[in-house]
């Protein structure tokens, strides 16, 4: 059973669509990518599981039923909107912040230390936000997200601001609680994050959902029988009738490496099998397309 799940959810201001019969559904363990181009209806589902906004039509469900204003209690959320006391010390932010989740002060000073120290940030725990460089703050607002140890967990463009060394961390940290057992709803525009952390996504585009699946199985729903083949020889002769060469290079070592299309209809192995004869194969690959190609495809098209 998914641990989060809407049904149908729809919500309007005025003439405008904001969500249109979104329906997803997030299992324990699992990292959903709510995907989609700025204004496409992501934040404003967002703010209907999290009860900011209330849905005209539809249903937000939480193990299966109806989830209520006391559920809040169980969503840890990190908005794209940064939003810390900047004349507050960090470690006072942090406590604050996780006593309106529930945790009584000793349980909070006590994971608050495990994470500062995660985090680097130990000696800055005294140190007011405002002197916190972006980065940290960052951090600061990452731990008040996740301290109180909600089951769900929802994450709009976490990594928004952070270098390539720091985004790593942040991104270890979200695969270690996804294998803790969360469940985690990740809203974001950068697709190689999502190749490489999601299990599944939802892309939205003018308030619906135009695609949604698992990751693998959507990037293969969109291949284009494109291969990636090397060779060790220094000539290669076209085969129109089987496939067309796209790119040819030469391979490090000698030999050269060629990205070929097959032509409409012919499998695969008929081509493996007319190679072998001539060539001597050393290397053998399907390209599939990145998330990247397919989310502009996808909205290219809508």
């Amino acid at each position: 059973m998914a641990f989060i799940e809407t049904r149908e959810v729809c919500k309007q201001y005025g003439e405008h669509w904001g969500v249109d019969h979104v329906s997803i559904s997030v299992a324990d363990g699992c990292i959903y990518g709510l995907l989609g181009p700025n204004g496409a209806g992501k934040t404003s589902l967002i703010r209907i599981i999290n009860r900011i906004t209330h849905a005209d039509s539809g249903e937000v469900l939480l193990h299966g039923r109806p989830m209520t204003d006391n559920d809040v209690m169980k969503i840890g959320y990190l908005p794209e909107e940064r939003g810390l006391y900047k004349k507050m010390k960090v470690e006072d932010q942090i406590i604050y912040l996780a006593r309106l989740r529930g945790m009584t002060r000793h349980d909070a000073q006590t994971r608050m230390k495990s994470w500062l120290e995660r985090f680097d940030l130990t000696q800055w725990r005294d140190k007011k936000v405002e002197q916190l460089s972006k980065g940290m703050a960052q951090k600061v607002q990452f731990i008040a997200t996740v301290i109180h140890q909600p089951p769900l967990l929802i994450f709009d463009e976490p990594f928004s601001g952070f270098d390539p060394l720091n985004a790593e961390i942040l991104k270890k940290e979200i695969l270690r609680l996804r294998d803790e057992g969360s469940a985690i709803l990740f809203s974001t525009h950068n697709m190689s994050s999502v190749e490489e952390i999601c299990q599944e996504i939802s892309l939205i585009n003018h308030a619906k959902v135009v695609l949604q699946g698992e990751v693998g199985e959507v990037r293969q729903r969109f291949k284009k029988n494109i291969y990636r083949i090397s060779v060790q020889e220094e000539t290669f002769l076209p085969e129109p009738a089987l496939f067309t060469v796209e790119e040819q290079s030469p391979s490090y070592g000698g030999g050269l490496t060629l990205q070929i299309r097959l032509a409409e209809g012919v499998r695969i192995r008929e081509v493996v099998s007319v190679l072998n004869e001539k060539y001597t194969l050393t290397g053998f690959e399907e390209i599939l397309p990145s998330m990247q190609e397919i989310f502009i495809e996808t909205v290219g098209k809508e």
